[in-house]
């Protein structure tokens, strides 16, 4: 029985709001703190060192092994998120879709473009554009918790749906823009498993095990094909059924609800503590092209982005966050400045050789991060509540 009750209440922790961004900010410090200090050899090797023995010899390192197979399993559960959404969620309608798309679109544009222009004329670094464009989900909403009843439910709730629809266009990105030298064997091999997906939903298998095996067949297959194997846990979850039995439950919800602690829990926070942990050395460092175009385009990017869109939608009357003050939208703008996870994963595929290049791209999403987590939290904290 002990087990069980320490289970359920590590799935109590995971689905509360606060506790996977105050978790993963800890191991962001954590990261930081081994990195610079007597244990910064240690913690490198351990990561970066290859494993004496390992069952696929592309993950041959602890490191690879955390970013392209337990990130498989965030976007799993990234991806059941977004499809729950789409299919009976706040983006199940055209008009409810409205707004957080034009909200996402502009703030993943804008901070592109605020990267590009502070990057500009500095040779190999435009490729670096999308690592900007992605919001924290846990982070932003670990801090959004920090402010408790103040914040209108209507702006949590958007947060969210923005959230989704920005993790959709990462994921495009990441499909699209950071894919390696295409293997069209297991290219093929992965449409096949696909298509298996697919004819399995078409049949109305209801039981978790045929979609949970086929997924990581996918995953194998795309691991080798040159696109990035993240994305094969998208779209293996977009496969997964959701309608609805008499008992109000699908394989969706249940794999949601089995998989999210372990993500929220353990697989983004380990994910921070290996991938966040760079040296500190110079005093000057961030001023450094990259990660000052990085910073701007988190910091000055985002909230542009978002509030000017957000603002112009109103005077054009297509919709407003119900509930909330402008000086409450601007600060949430200032929140979705918080890139941490995404930013640091699309970092590593920007500049795959070029491990100077990550390190000082590490410095630019922490920098643009923590300043748009601290001004996001200030200005919501101060912010009047919206007049009835």
């Amino acid at each position: 029985m002990r087990p069980t009750r320490h289970l359920r209440r590590f799935r109590q922790l995971a689905h509360s709001e606060a506790a996977p961004g105050l978790i993963l900010m800890a191991s962001a410090a954590a990261a930081l703190v081994a990195a610079n200090s007597p244990l910064a050899d240690a913690y490198h090797r351990w990561f970066h060192h290859p494993l004496a023995w390992t069952p696929i010899a592309k993950l041959a390192t602890p490191h690879l092994w955390i970013n392209d197979a337990l990130m498989a399993v965030f976007f799993f559960v990234v991806g059941l998120e977004i499809k729950r959404e789409v299919v009976a969620g706040e983006l199940s309608t055209a008009a409810a879709r409205r707004l957080p798309v034009i909200a996402a679109a502009a703030g993943m544009a804008v901070p592109a473009a605020f990267y590009l222009l502070v990057a500009r004329g500095e040779p190999g670094l435009a490729r670096g554009w999308a690592i900007p464009a992605a919001t924290d989900i846990a982070f932003a909403v670990g801090v959004l918790a920090l402010l408790g009843p103040r914040i209108p439910p209507a702006l949590r709730l958007f947060l969210l749906t923005v959230a989704i629809v920005d993790d959709l266009g990462a994921v495009a990105i990441i499909a699209l823009f950071y894919t390696a030298e295409l293997h069209p064997g297991w290219l093929a091999a992965a449409a096949a498993v696909l298509a298996a997906l697919v004819a399995v939903n078409r049949l109305g298998v209801r039981r978790r095990s045929p979609y949970v095996l086929l997924a990581m067949a996918l995953w194998f297959a795309v691991l080798h094909s040159g696109v990035h194997a993240t994305v094969a846990g998208v779209l293996a979850a977009f496969t997964v059924p959701y309608a609805l039995d008499r008992r109000r439950d699908s394989p969706l919800l249940r794999l949601e609800h089995a998989l999210v602690p372990w993500s929220g829990l353990l697989i983004v926070p380990l994910f921070g503590f290996a991938n966040a942990g760079v040296a500190i050395e110079v005093p000057g460092a961030a001023a450094e092209p990259l990660p000052l175009a990085i910073a701007a385009g988190l910091f000055v990017g985002k909230q542009a982005g978002l509030f000017g869109s957000l603002w112009l939608a109103y005077r054009l009357n297509l919709g407003r966050i119900a509930g909330a003050s402008w000086p409450q939208v601007w600060g949430l703008a200032l929140l979705c400045g918080i890139g941490f996870t995404m930013s640091l994963f699309i970092a590593g595929l920007a500049f795959p050789a070029q491990p100077d290049l990550v390190e000082q791209a590490k410095l630019g999403v922490l920098a643009g991060s923590l300043l748009s987590a601290v001004a996001g939290y200030l200005v919501l904290r101060l912010a009047p509540e919206e007049r009835s």
